[in-house]
């Protein structure tokens, strides 16, 4: 079933005249009570809590007169409004998290240590060029060629296509090999020195 125009302007007639959602589906036919409900509120009619309520229908000017006894006034109880379907609430906004660097954020496995992540004046010069001469033999692997073998060491900027891992064989226990250990696992002692 497609709402036509024709369909949608008796749906918002009936629905002005304070027809059930129910009694419009059916007039309609093919249509269920809660399509009629979702096709009101993307319409963005109203929800008619304090609307008319459904018009009595109109006496027959017909030539029969009444014969039996009259039958009883019962006075009509205004029916209830449709229920609207469930709106999806909006959550609000979530306080913007904290940006980690890209060997926090993806590389480390679960279980596994998170480095300490050292400024560049506590990094010590010898380090420093170890790293990157092991660079210049690194392996430039991508995030799905990485293993539990391969050093996860990231290097670049992860938004641009120059972005790798280093690849190189691992330092056993650790996630990075031997010369990304150097970097990231400072000892206590020797940054507390630096930091004099």
């Amino acid at each position: 079933m497609s709402w036509t125009d024709e369909r949608v302007e008796l749906l918002k007639k009936m629905w002005g005249e304070g027809q059930s959602a129910s009694q419009i589906a059916k007039e309609l036919g093919g249509v269920t009570r809660n399509a009629v409900i979702g096709k009101v509120h993307r319409l963005g009619l109203s929800n008619r809590s304090s609307g008319p309520a459904k018009p009595e229908p109109k006496a027959k000017t017909a030539a029969k007169p009444e014969a039996a006894k009259p039958k009883p006034k019962v006075e009509a109880k205004p029916k209830p409004a449709a229920k609207p379907e469930p709106v999806a609430e909006e959550k609000p906004a979530e306080a913007p998290k904290p940006v980690m660097s890209p060997a926090r954020a993806k590389i480390i496995p679960a279980g596994q240590p998170l480095p300490p992540q050292p400024s560049a004046n506590e990094i010590p010069a010898e380090a420093l060029a170890k790293v990157s001469e092991v660079e210049k033999k690194a392996k430039k692997l991508n995030l799905m060629e990485l293993t539990e073998r391969t050093c996860k060491w990231p290097v670049g900027d992860p938004a641009t296509d120059d972005f790798w891992f280093c690849g190189l064989p691992v330092q056993q226990g650790k996630p990075y090999c031997e010369a990304h250990v150097g970097v990231a696992f400072q000892p206590m002692s020797s940054r507390r020195d630096r930091k004099r």
